[in-house]
């Protein structure tokens, strides 16, 4: 690289560098398609998923904040229509979007070196939290890839001034609208970061005895001359944002009737802009917040443990750019403040304390953490080629320990242990055991072979709350559309997801109810809460119970199966 004229000049590309990133792009589809279907749904992907269904067969939608963006139930509508319904499909599209996040990289090409673009896409492929939310049915890898496409392609069309980078600035920027409420704040970050690179511009002014208004005055008019002439691209592009966040947003069917009765089109458009922004309001900003340390704390420890190594190369390279570089790359800091920014802000905009939530500054601080990666490499190959064997030593050492500190923790929690514990760090509170795979395929082939009642829920109430009714909801058919009536049916997630699945026939019983009762007409298969094992097991002649965890720490169930169910032979053989 040449920085003698405070310019960033790219050496000559090679075809290697675009080869390696492309395959790095390969190997992390293949990585987030492995094994997709194998992790036992989560709470929240039970919930969408079983409302995706719903829609499927009622044709009835209308965007709900509590499920978040319309674009995972919309889309997986059509693949489920492709392949059908399971665990693999139902995540596929995050894999895939997730997997292409590394391609990403390739877009910055005119800003970073050979060496970081291929670290840049090693860390988006490698990072044990985008590895594990990429084969997770949640819109937080959407939304941070489409928001990374959206800068990419803006970067593009800074470097190159051709508009159809425009067009695909705006075409995912849009899309990332339609996954998650919190698109909102990816813009206020960015006009913040931009603000802090002017600042810097500003300052440093004063040291090279020119005035700061003469400074902001030069950079206001490059800014009316660089949009002169982009009229027309301008209003596509903005068109083409509106119209995907409209279409997205829009109820169904009522969009697809104000085709054949344009008379419609008024109020379609009213719910999908004014009523989306109601509901958003409502649910999301008007709120009380959260104690703010706390959260912080979460946050950090789940960086900690699944991002370490990146936050460290990603001070060291944002630090490295700003300091010991003769001319620091705005690219490099505007990544840096964007990032930095989301560690401290997203405490504050959180609901729960939540893992996915730091995937927002994960993504933006993998730049200047291949700076800082670059930067060890280039280090590593001049100690190598010196000869002095300690500083290789040293740095060979360092490399593994940065390496191993991804991959170790990387294929632990996507592959090894993706419903335990150990890795509370990551994985979600509400994540059932894996173990309970087996009893749940058992359970569909019961209920698809099974006439009548298949499956009951044992109302019942939490020992440790007595006003907490779980399990049980007074009217069943409530449960066609949303929201879904009480007390408790979320209580149930995310079972309702596999029985949904094969048209079972559900039902369930009050707190209040005798289990004696059972003894008479008890359906193939009763879920109870562990507590009421002892009540039940005497009442369920001839079933076989099971017991798995149904959160990660301090919640069980227990599912009985009648042994002498034919479908249940079935199942075991």
């Amino acid at each position: 690289m040449d920085w003698s004229d405070g310019r960033l000049i790219p050496e000559r590309r090679v075809p290697r560098t675009l080869i390696a990133v492309v395959a790095i792009t390969a190997g992390a589809l293949v990585a987030r398609l492995v094994g997709l279907g194998q992790r036992v749904f989560h709470w929240d992907e039970g919930r969408v998923g079983y409302w995706t269904l719903r829609y499927m067969e009622s044709g009835v939608f209308e965007y709900r904040p509590i499920i978040h963006g319309p674009f995972l139930p919309l889309v997986n509508s059509q693949v489920f229509t492709l392949i059908g319904p399971s665990d693999f499909s139902a995540r596929l599209v995050v894999a895939l979007v997730g997997g292409l996040l590394p391609a990403a990289a390739w877009l910055f090409r005119e800003h970073l070196r050979d060496s970081e673009l291929v670290a840049l896409a090693l860390l988006l492929a490698a990072n044990p939290l985008l590895l594990y939310y990429s084969r997770f049915m949640r819109n937080d890898v959407l939304l941070a890839t489409f928001m990374l496409f959206t800068i990419g392609f803006g970067v593009r069309l800074y470097d190159t001034r051709k508009p159809r980078y425009l067009y695909a600035s705006a075409g995912v920027f849009g899309l990332g609208f339609t996954t998650k409420e919190n698109a909102l704040l990816f813009p206020i970050v960015w006009l913040g970061a931009i603000g802090l690179l002017l600042d810097y511009r500003l300052v440093m002014a004063r040291y090279r005895d020119r005035d700061w208004q003469a400074i902001l005055s030069e950079h206001v008019a490059r800014i009316v001359h660089g949009v002169r002439g982009w009229g027309i691209h301008s209003i596509g592009s903005t068109g083409l944002f509106v119209v995907l966040v409209m279409f997205f947003y829009a109820p169904r069917p009522g969009v697809w009737r104000a085709f054949t009765r344009p008379t419609l089109f008024p109020a379609v458009i009213e719910t999908a802009t004014i009523g989306t922004w109601d509901k958003i309001y409502t649910t999301w900003i008007s709120g009380e917040g959260n104690a703010y340390l706390p959260y912080l704390g979460d946050f950090l420890e789940t960086l900690a443990f699944g991002a370490a190594p990146l936050g460290l190369l990603a001070v060291a390279g944002f630090l490295a750019n700003r300091y010991a570089a003769e001319t620091p790359r705005e690219f490099v800091a505007f990544a840096g403040y964007w990032g930095f920014a989301s560690i401290l802000g997203y405490p504050l905009a959180t609901d729960i304390k939540a893992p996915w939530t730091t995937i927002n500054a994960i993504v933006p601080l993998a730049i200047p953490a291949a700076v800082g990666a670059g930067l060890l490499y280039r280090r590593a190959r001049r100690a190598i080629v010196s000869g002095n064997s300690l500083d290789s030593s040293l740095t060979v050492l360092l490399v593994l320990v940065v390496v191993g500190g991804i991959a170790v923790p990387a294929v632990d929690v996507a592959y090894l242990n993706s419903s335990s514990e150990t890795n509370k760090e990551v994985l979600q509170w509400a994540q059932p055991s894996n173990e309970m795979k087996p009893t749940l395929q058992n359970m569909m082939v019961i209920s698809a072979a099974h006439d009548g009642t298949d499956v009951l829920f044992y109302g019942t109430r939490n020992p440790t709350n007595e006003d907490e009714v779980l399990f049980y909801v007074s009217n069943e058919s409530s449960l066609r559309q949303p929201p879904p009536g009480g007390p408790n049916w979320h209580s149930r997630l995310p079972l309702p997801w596999y029985l949904e699945r094969v048209n079972a026939t559900v039902m369930s019983t009050s707190p209040e109810m005798n289990p004696t009762e059972l003894r008479e007409d008890a359906p193939p298969i009763v879920i109870a809460y562990s507590w009421d094992q002892e009540a039940l097991a005497p009442n369920l002649p001839g079933y076989t119970v099971y017991q798995h965890d149904f959160k990660l720490w301090d919640e069980e169930i227990v599912i009985f199966i009648d042994n002498t169910h034919p479908a249940d032979h079935e199942a075991r053989e």
